[in-house]
């Protein structure tokens, strides 16, 4: 009763009623199993999709860049560069600091290879 009581309600909903404790652990533990198994698949998802959202993030700056030199407001490809990086996602933190500790500036192509 206890750990019926402790186990959240959404959980208990989705288990089958057991006599013992160790029946009990037991379904719990196949039912998070297999949800991990759905995390891990999602997390995989999200990182796919944030590579392909940081190259298009690189390729809107690069654009907005170009309309702005077309109206005679003209950047510089290292200030675009580091724009870029300052408005990468947290999960790009080590990226910025591999980019801080080279001695060259990289170029819009090149941080668009090192995106990959």
């Amino acid at each position: 009763m206890f750990i019926k009581s402790k186990v959240l309600a959404d959980v208990r909903g989705s288990i089958e009623h057991h006599e013992n404790v160790k029946g009990l652990l037991t379904a719990i533990k196949k039912q998070f199993q297999t949800s991990q198994k759905s995390l891990a698949n999602t997390l995989i998802m999200k990182f796919t999709s944030l590579v392909k959202g940081v190259r298009d993030h690189i390729n809107k700056m690069q654009d907005l860049a170009a309309r702005l030199k077309a109206l005679e407001v003209e950047m510089s490809e290292s200030f675009l560069v580091y724009y870029i990086l300052n408005t990468l996602p947290p999960q790009y933190g080590t990226f910025k600091i591999s980019y801080n500790t080279h001695k060259n500036k990289w170029s819009i192509d090149e941080l668009l290879t090192m995106c990959d």
